[in-house]
């Protein structure tokens, strides 16, 4: 589903009549504990917590005209899902925040890469969602962003065999 809005203001005020109340609470949340530099944006459409350029420059190198993504949130058909990179990106992270998880939801843990599916509108666990914000500051962001990156470009040339020279 993609956001309808082309402002993160058009994006809450555009929310079906069920999911406003919980995905703007999200939105408070989330913005309320989301360390200093990151800003909330339009990414890739939809409602993001992004790095501008301002801060880097390079922004996201799939697409260098986006600012380097954060987080962010989508009303989708049947949930409201959070997205976060650091969980993707940090094993420890996502360790933390699984253990975590129970202690803050009677839900099952509906999980992937770094997508968090709330299908249960009034079991959102907004508190470990703002305990989670402030983990990752916009530095520790940028370096595990580049370290990862520059790591898979290594990786990604290694694997490229030269070609052959014509004699």
């Amino acid at each position: 589903m993609k956001a309808q809005g082309k402002t993160v203001h058009e994006i809450l005020i555009s929310l079906p009549e069920d999911r406003a109340e919980p995905f703007n609470k999200l939105h408070d949340v989330i913005v309320k504990n989301l360390p200093k530099g990151f800003e909330p944006a339009i990414s890739y459409g939809g409602l993001g917590y992004v790095v501008p350029h301002s801060l880097y420059p390079a922004g996201y190198h799939c697409k260098p005209s986006e600012p380097l993504p954060f987080a962010g949130i989508a009303s989708q058909k049947g949930s409201i899902n959070f997205y976060h990179m650091g969980i993707y990106a940090d094993e420890k992270l996502l360790k933390w925040f699984v253990s975590e998880y129970p202690k803050h939801s009677k839900q099952k843990l509906d999980m992937g890469k770094s997508c968090v599916r709330f299908k249960k509108m009034d079991d959102i666990p907004y508190k470990l969602i703002g305990e989670l914000m402030k983990k990752i500051s916009v530095q520790q962001w940028i370096e595990k962003y580049e370290g990862a990156f520059k790591q898979k470009s290594k990786e990604v040339r290694s694997k490229v065999k030269p070609k052959k020279q014509l004699s």
